[in-house]
């Protein structure tokens, strides 16, 4: 199989790229598997100090992958999301996202993931899953403490597409710059964060991170079962067999 996801390591940054053109890096299991490893591998290795998830393509995350939640199911998928986010809070070094392009529904969970998240300003945002007859179950886990209750009703029950300097507002981003200084601004954030010692760095995500891990570790596995059982419905079903369809033409 073609590597879907990418690991470059380069001056104490680790950078993982998320490759999958054929699907606008939808979150299949070979993406998801492939992301947790690389988180793995990334977190482990001691020249590591800092790491970047960014993608190769315009998308950064187009969300499930529609065509195997159709015909495998998501039983395996939703406990993957699950895994991502905490692979995510979880691990020992900052994880800062970069995100150019549009970013949907499981795509904003590894957003909301990440310790620090830049975005250029012609990224979108959007919950669709409510249009699917689906839920932002597994990631509200790291959304919902992102957003004002406000922010989250707005955005989970309209599924309307929001735009990066919304994101920021709405507290989903960290940074929103033009387009041309998405790179800039990236470099300038690991720049500070190359300045932190180690030690410092992991024991202060562990203080920033505490309570959302212990979150995510109570009820992960109950909203991954939710998740997958409301993927499997009857209604879920048609929908997404619908939007397919509709892609197809």
């Amino acid at each position: 199989m073609t590597e879907l996801v990418h690991l470059d390591t380069d001056g104490g940054v680790a950078t993982i790229t998320l490759d999958s053109p054929h699907n606008k890096n939808a979150l299949s299991q070979q993406l998801t598997g492939e992301l947790l490893a690389r988180l793995e591998a990334a977190g482990g290795d001691d020249a590591v100090r800092v790491i970047v998830v960014r993608s190769a393509l315009d998308v950064f995350c187009s969300g499930a992958d529609l065509s195997e939640a159709t015909t495998v199911g998501m039983g395996v998928g939703a406990q993957r999301m699950v895994d991502v986010q905490r692979a995510i809070v979880a691990n020992p070094k900052p994880v800062v996202v970069r995100v150019a392009g549009p970013t949907r529904a499981g795509g904003i969970g590894i957003v909301a993931a990440a310790d620090i998240s830049v975005a250029g300003e012609s990224a979108t945002f959007a919950l669709t899953e409510v249009r699917l007859g689906l839920a932002a179950a597994t990631i509200s886990l790291t959304v919902l403490p992102r957003l004002t209750d406000r922010a989250a009703a707005y955005t989970f029950l309209t599924g309307n597409a929001f735009d990066a300097l919304e994101a920021a507002r709405l507290g989903l981003l960290t940074l929103t710059v033009p387009d041309s200084e998405l790179d800039a601004a990236v470099d300038t954030v690991l720049t500070s964060l190359l300045k932190g010692a180690p030690q410092g760095l992991r024991e202060t995500k562990k203080l920033l991170n505490r309570e959302l891990l212990a979150d995510i570790d109570a009820r992960g596995k109950d909203l991954a079962d939710l998740s997958a059982s409301l993927f499997d419905s009857p209604a879920a079903q048609e929908a997404m067999l619908a939007f397919l369809n509709r892609k197809k033409s």
